[in-house]
């Protein structure tokens, strides 16, 4: 486990922890199973008595307290001395500050004080919750009814979540850095076995190299020369000479329905191009982790019987190679909702058997399918652009006019304004065309490329209610944000975290953070912040059903993000993200006055959030004191940030350490 948080920067007043005194003092001795990174066991039995030890360390924290007073009495006596009466402005903030940290520390001593029932730490969850998500219980699913596929759909009932930390296998390891970590992951982090990988159907789940602790999906290998020419083959059935030139063509944001292990969109990442991941719930063998494990974005999505949680018109390409998806089935309903959430003049692509012109002539039933697919993607005004071997690329009418010059009756109709909802929550899918009624019904090809997208003009950011002022002070506001949080966090990570096998040294603050999860997104600021200061990590934009609604802005500014209420578990695995990053979230949700408590939100932070990755929380004092103390219960590693001396709000930055489990004799 790193050392805990114990660096300040100039400047900025960083508040003491109660956590490092409380972990050696009051851990259940049913924990002695849990050790540390660096070895030592979590269960620091001592000699003498519990209760002489109790008496022994409230004494030094009440002398602590004594000698703290006696200095701040004695510095503001000698600076009252020292100083002109010029400087008495800054002697008023300095003694502020000083008493806030006063009341900082009596507040650490009477937490302690009121013992464990005031800070009772989580248990652990038994071993058989270690990859496990709430809201995906397939047995209760089937117990409810749910068949016919629909048992693997997300369903968030009453007391759906955990009330424990889940830990990780008992061979987890921290992942390699990013560049390595992409091709290179340990099998023991991922719930899948080497007959799973073998078995797979898809080619991209095949292009993996098991070893004895680590898979691989190395660049040089022959296999994943068979991405680059499939990528390569999409581009020439476009029009375009190669990959490289989807950003040219309006291309940025894709979609990759049942992704395989995430190899395409690895691939394009080079190109700018940001791929999304979604597949089923999976018990094992999971796309979608493994696909995050690579440090790629994923999560789990299912077209079964739901809406995606993303709003009509979210993305310039929809790409499915041999995804598992009947097209032809429940009269085209799949295919409706692949053509909400695809953007005027943007892309569908399909692998598929069902696509080989050459397998109709020994299988009448394949023509048939096909047949079914193609006459149903006309009649919703897709074009058939190209066909090769196994590959058909559709584009998508940028003109409105043409469901107005179909035949009658030969294809589903126009949603009307009620039914079109832009961003909807995993509502019932609609057999009904939706987006049409969006202002923001522009073709790809009239879009500014990638990056100028980001930046939109007055005239596009009156289609979402901002002006220019707004956006361009959420953009200032998050750059100096994100040079800060990098100068908080460098010098500790990069002390703290030593040389791991297959990684190279990086050059300070780039490679230290991949996944990162904001939850309170807004304009999509903190994302554009981390592009613009060269990280190299992605955003998943998380926009709560409780806030306004930003996420089209944020998917039309050539980002990543969802819908989502936090009241609920969010659908992915444990150990996604290396940063989880909130900033005003606890005062939207506590306005809201919902069912779930502040308790409940973190727990789910901690299922979210990888051994040793971080979080921080930026929000009012008062409710950051509150946060403060749940980390103690979380286990976490946690110090309170002073922003600014005449502010009221403060940054709660924290770790979570890593525990591991030790194996069953």
């Amino acid at each position: 486990m790193p050392r805990p948080l114990h660096r300040g920067v100039s400047g900025i007043r960083v508040s003491g922890n109660s956590n490092d005194f409380w972990d050696a003092q009051v851990k259940d001795k049913t924990e002695k199973v849990i050790v540390t990174e660096n070895g030592f066991a979590s269960d620091p039995l001592s000699v003498g008595s519990p209760r002489s030890r109790h008496r022994l360390t409230m004494l030094c924290l009440k002398l602590s307290l004594v000698v703290i007073v006696i200095l701040a009495l004695t510095g503001s006596f000698w600076w009252a001395v020292s100083i002109s009466t010029s400087s008495r402005g800054h002697i008023f903030r300095g003694y502020r500050r000083l008493q806030e940290q006063l009341v900082s520390d009596l507040w650490d001593i009477g937490e302690l004080s009121l013992g464990p029932s005031r800070l009772k730490e989580m248990e652990f969850c038994p071993e058989e919750s270690e990859n496990y998500i709430p809201c995906f219980n397939v047995s209760e699913n089937l117990a409810l009814g749910y068949s016919d596929g629909n048992e693997y759909d997300r369903l968030c009932g009453h007391g759906s979540g955990q009330s424990c930390l889940v830990l990780p296998p008992v061979n987890y390891k921290i992942p390699l850095r990013w560049p390595t970590g992409r091709d290179v992951i340990w099998v023991a982090n991922v719930k899948i076995t080497g007959q799973e990988v073998f078995s797979s159907g898809s080619f991209t789940k095949r292009m993996m190299m098991m070893e004895e602790e680590q898979i691989s999906f190395r660049s040089a290998s022959l296999m994943f020369d068979g991405v680059e020419d499939y990528s390569h083959q999409i581009a020439e059935m476009i029009g375009l000479r190669n990959e490289s030139n989807f950003i040219q063509a309006g291309i940025r944001t894709i979609l990759d329905i049942g992704c395989g292990y995430g190899s395409f969109g690895a691939h394009l990442f080079s190109k700018q191009l940001l791929t999304m991941c979604i597949a089923n719930y999976e018990s094992s063998g999971s796309q979608v982790q493994l696909t995050l494990e690579r440090g790629l974005p994923a999560m789990i999505g299912s077209f079964n019987s739901k809406q995606l949680p993303y709003p009509s018109l979210s993305f310039d390409m929809l790409h499915c190679a041999r995804c598992g998806i009947d097209w032809d089935e429940k009269d085209g309903i799949f295919l409706i909702e692949a053509d909400r959430v695809l953007k005027p003049g943007g892309y569908f692509v399909w692998t598929s058997p069902l696509t080989n012109v050459h397998a109709f002539l020994r299988n009448k039933e394949m023509q048939k399918r096909w047949n079914s697919v193609r006459d149903f993607a006309e009649n919703i005004c897709w074009e058939l652009i190209s066909q090769q071997d196994e590959t058909v690329v559709w584009k998508k009418t940028p003109k409105k006019s043409c469901y107005n010059s179909r035949k009658p009756g030969s294809g589903p109709s126009i949603c009307s304004k009620r039914e079109d909802v832009e961003s909807p929550y995993y509502q019932p899918l609609q057999n009904c065309i939706g987006g049409t009624n969006s202002r923001r019904w522009v073709p790809i090809e009239e879009r500014v490329t990638w990056p100028s997208r980001s930046n939109l003009n007055k005239n596009e950011l009156a289609l979402y209610g901002l002006h220019p002022e707004e956006l361009n002070e959420d953009t200032a506001h998050y750059k100096t944000t994100v040079h800060n949080y990098w100068s908080l966090l460098s010098p500790l990570i990069f002390s703290d975290h030593p040389k791991r096998p297959g990684d190279e040294d990086p050059s300070p603050p780039y490679n230290m953070l991949r996944n990162v999860l904001d939850m309170n997104a807004r304009y999509g600021g903190f994302n554009a912040a981390l592009l613009e200061a060269g990280k190299s990590a992605w955003v998943m934009n998380v926009v709560p059903t409780s806030g306004p609604n930003y996420l089209p802005l944020i998917l039309d500014r050539g980002y990543i993000g969802v819908l989502h209420n936090w009241c609920e578990a969010f659908p992915t695995y444990p150990r996604t993200y290396d940063m989880v990053h909130a900033e005003g979230l606890l005062s939207l949700e506590t306005s809201q006055h919902h069912r779930c408590t502040m308790l409940d939100l973190f727990m789910e932070i901690d299922r979210l959030l990888r051994p040793e990755g971080w979080v921080i929380i930026h929000d009012t004092a008062p409710l950051i004191n509150k946060a403060r103390a749940l980390t103690v219960q979380l286990k976490w590693d946690a110090r309170v940030i002073e922003i600014e001396s005449n502010s009221d709000e403060r940054l709660l930055i924290c770790q979570k350490p890593f525990f591991k489990r030790q194996p069953t004799s």
